[in-house]
């Protein structure tokens, strides 16, 4: 019985393991930057961190970002425009 424990809690860690890598993000290119750095002063805010979702939705994201409101995360389409603003 033990052993049966142990083989399903191993698969089940290895299942976990895969499905968060499949979902890693990228970091984005350098242009890609430029771009999410623009939309996001036209918000009137900066700063940091910029992702790029791997699930081939194009979507973009600005974690941290300093406006004067406070901390924000903002999510973009892959036209760079701003379609989801949360407070962090």
């Amino acid at each position: 019985m033990k052993r049966i424990f142990a083989v399903a809690a191993a698969v089940a860690l290895c299942a976990g393991a895969a499905t968060s890598a499949a979902f890693a993000d990228d970091k984005p290119t350098d242009d890609e930057v430029a771009k999410i750095k623009a939309a996001v002063a036209e918000w009137g805010c900066e700063g940091g961190s910029y992702e790029k979702e791997t699930e081939g939705t194009g979507v973009y994201e600005a974690e941290d970002v300093k406006c004067k409101a406070g901390q924000y995360d903002f999510r973009l389409d892959k036209d760079f425009k701003v379609f989801v603003i949360t407070k962090d």
